[in-house]
C-alpha cells in the first residue's frame, strides 16, 4: 500500500507546541510519510520548541525578517509555499491555528487542490480586528480546509454556523493539552524565593501596540509597587513595538525581570511556579488552567470562551485600573483565588493527536 505523504507546516512557537504531538504521532504510523516544513515566521522561538520535542524540519523557508510587514511576509511566503508544495506533491497538508503561516498554507494548498487539515479549527471572536490579523486568518483557513479539527464543541458550533459541512468537522480536543502532558510530568516547577509570589506576564498582540501596551505596563508596575512580596517575570517578545515600551516602563524595577522568550519546557516550569498569570496568549489560556493557575486575559474578547465559562480565566482587557483591580482581588482574597485555581481544563484529555491521526488514517485507507 502506498504511503500517505503528509506535510506538516509550522511557523511560530505556539504552532510548534501544538503541532509537535501530531507530528510525533504521525511519524509513529507505518502508513504515513511525514515531512515537516518550517516557514520560520518566528525564527528562534520556533527552533527552540522543535528541539525540545526532538523534531527537525525537512524543509526550512527561513521567512523571518526584522520588524517584518504583513503584506510583504504574506507575498513572500505564498510564492515560497507554492514552490515547495509543487515539488513535494503531498497527499495531505496540515497546519495549526491562525497565523499568516496557516492562512498562506491553506491558500497555497487550495490553489493546488491538495487536501488541507486545519488543527485547532473554529476559534472565533466575531470581530475581524480582534485579534488582528488572526481572526481573519483562521476564518479564511477554515473555508479552505478539507478537515476541521475542532478543539471543543463550541468551536464546532462556530464552524457549523458559517456553513461548514458537519461531516468535515471533528471534535478532537486541543493538542496543546497533549503537549502539556508530555512536558509537565518531567518538568519541576521553577524556584521562587521564600516569602515571594510570582506573577508571570506574556503580552505581544498587535492590537495592543501603542497606548494599550502602556496601560498594561502601568498596571504591572502598580501591582508590584502595592505588593512587597510580588515578583514579576515577563518573557518579552522581540517585536520592537513590544520590547521598546516594556523596557522603558518596566526595565528599572528591582522586582520585575524582563527576559528573552523562554523555551517551552522552562516556560512550563515557570507556569507551574506562578501564583497568577497575565497574558494575551491563546495557548496560555489553555495551558495554565490545566495547571491550576488563575489567568487574567489582557484582551477585550477571547476565542476561547470555554475557560471563561468554567471560571478559570477572566477577561480584563488592557485598562490599567481594571487589570489592577482583578489581579489585586486574587492576591488578597483566598476564596476568590481558590475559585479560579481549580485545575479544570475544558480543552481535552491529552489524546487530541491520536484522534487527528485516526481521521487521516481513514482517509488514507479510502484512497488505496
Amino acid at each position: 500500500m502506498k504511503k500517505c505523504k503528509i506535510v506538516c507546516v509550522v511557523g511560530t512557537r505556539p504552532e510548534a507546541v501544538k503541532m509537535a504531538p501530531v507530528i510525533l504521532a504521525l511519524k509513529a504510523q507505518a502508513w504515513a510519510d511525514v515531512r515537516v516544513l518550517a516557514t520560520a515566521q518566528h525564527r528562534h522561538l520556533l527552533d527552540q520548541v522543535l528541539q525540545v520535542f526532538g523534531i527537525a524540519p525537512d524543509i526550512d523557508l527561513d521567512m523571518m525578517q526584522p520588524n517584518q510587514d504583513l503584506t510583504a511576509l504574506t507575498a513572500r511566503m505564498l510564492v515560497a509555499m507554492d514552490a515547495v508544495l509543487k515539488s513535494e506533491r503531498p497527499d495531505v497538508v496540515l497546519a495549526q491555528g491562525d497565523t499568516t503561516t496557516v492562512m498562506v498554507t491553506a491558500l497555497a494548498s487550495f490553489y493546488l487542490n491538495i487536501p488541507f487539515g486545519h488543527v485547532e479549527a473554529g476559534l472565533r471572536t466575531g470581530d475581524m480586528r480582534r485579534p488582528f490579523p488572526e481572526e481573519m486568518n483562521r476564518v479564511l483557513a477554515g473555508h479552505m480546509a478539507r478537515w476541521h479539527f475542532a478543539p471543543t464543541e463550541s468551536s464546532r458550533s462556530n464552524l457549523l454556523r458559517e456553513g461548514i459541512a458537519d461531516a468535515s468537522v471533528h471534535v478532537t480536543g486541543n493538542t496543546v493539552i497533549d503537549a502539556l502532558h508530555m512536558m509537565a510530568g518531567k518538568t519541576p516547577a521553577a524556584t521562587v524565593a521564600p516569602g515571594r509570589r510570582l506573577m508571570l506576564v506574556t503580552a505581544h498582540r498587535r492590537e495592543s501596540f501603542g497606548a494599550p501596551f502602556v496601560d498594561i505596563c502601568t498596571a504591572i508596575r502598580t501591582l508590584v509597587d502595592r505588593n512587597d512580596d510580588l515578583e514579576v517575570l515577563y518573557p518579552v517578545h522581540p517585536n520592537p513595538n513590544v520590547k521598546k515600551v516594556v523596557d522603558e516602563l518596566l526595565g528599572s524595577h528591582p522586582r520585575i525581570s524582563l527576559i528573552a522568550p523562554l523555551d517551552y519546557q522552562p516556560f512550563v516550569a515557570v507556569m507551574k511556579a506562578a501564583t497568577l498569570i497575565l497574558t494575551d496568549s491563546g495557548g496560555v489560556q489553555e495551558e495554565a488552567p490545566a495547571l491550576g493557575k488563575p489567568v487574567l486575559v489582557l484582551r477585550e474578547e477571547t476565542e476561547r470562551p470555554e475557560a471563561v465559562s468554567a471560571g478559570v480565566v477572566q477577561l480584563v482587557g488592557t485598562n490599567s485600573a481594571r487589570v489592577v483591580e482583578a489581579a489585586q482581588r486574587l492576591l488578597d482574597d483566598p476564596a476568590a483565588y481558590r475559585a479560579m485555581a481549580k485545575g479544570v481544563s475544558p480543552y481535552g484529555d491529552g489524546h487530541a493527536a491520536a484522534r487527528i491521526v485516526a481521521v487521516l488514517q481513514q482517509f488514507h485507507a479510502t484512497c488505496n
